[in-house]
């Protein structure tokens, strides 16, 4: 065996897609080329390597040697995308905040799924801000710096408007005439109480939770 047919054994197996067969490599080299010979020697140079030649299913590649296939691993989030009935909940929390759930549900038109506020508690894109001092001491909702961190606005009353906030992705319906972007120092309602210590309404997560079934 040639040191040339190793070097050109090496170089195919290198630029391959996938793992190659002897017949593969074969068809590509002079009829004479001892391709057995050529892998041998290619799979004694690179042992102990961390890189190492290996035959898997009758076919051969270069792969990682196993003993640092730690270093491939890679951690990344996956980006969870809000339903739409989710992102037209967090648009009216954000603008009618503090908002309660019935409140939240005469805006959109329909009753709201508490999976949905689940979802956007759990996400941390909303809170639980206070009881409203109303009859049934309902809890309200507003956002949270989180919120504003995504949307990279460095405070609430830098809301985009309807057309921004569409073009942003965060509104996809027509909302009702009164449904209106705040003014600086118009958010936010003396008529609210703030939850006992511990105190939190019961909390789930039920992804597949929907409005209604038009959602």
């Amino acid at each position: 065996m040639s040191v040339e047919t190793e070097r050109q054994v090496e170089a195919l197996l290198f630029a391959a897609a996938g793992p190659l067969s002897v017949e593969d490599i074969a068809k590509r080299l002079p009829a004479n080329a001892e391709v057995p010979a050529a892998l041998a020697a290619l799979q004694q140079r690179y042992e102990g390597g961390g890189v190492e030649l290996a035959c898997v299913a009758g076919r051969w590649r270069f792969q990682t040697a196993e003993d640092l296939a730690f270093l491939m691993t890679q951690e990344r989030e996956e980006p969870r995308r809000l339903s739409k009935a989710a992102q037209e909940t967090l648009a009216i929390i954000a603008y009618h905040q503090p908002v309660t759930r019935a409140e939240i549900e005469a805006v959109r038109g329909v009753q709201a799924s508490k999976g949905t506020l689940d979802v956007l508690l759990e996400l941390g894109l909303v809170r639980m801000r206070g009881r409203r001092r109303s009859p049934g001491r309902p809890v309200t909702y507003g956002t949270t710096d989180a919120f504003l961190e995504h949307y990279g606005l460095a405070q609430l009353s830098d809301l985009p408007g309807m057309a921004e906030m569409k073009a942003a992705g965060l509104l996809s319906l027509d909302l009702p005439p009164d449904f209106n972007v705040p003014t600086p120092g118009g958010l936010g309602a003396p008529d609210e109480d703030p939850l006992e210590d511990g105190e939190a309404p019961e909390f789930h997560v039920d992804f597949l939770g929907e409005d209604d079934p038009a959602h």
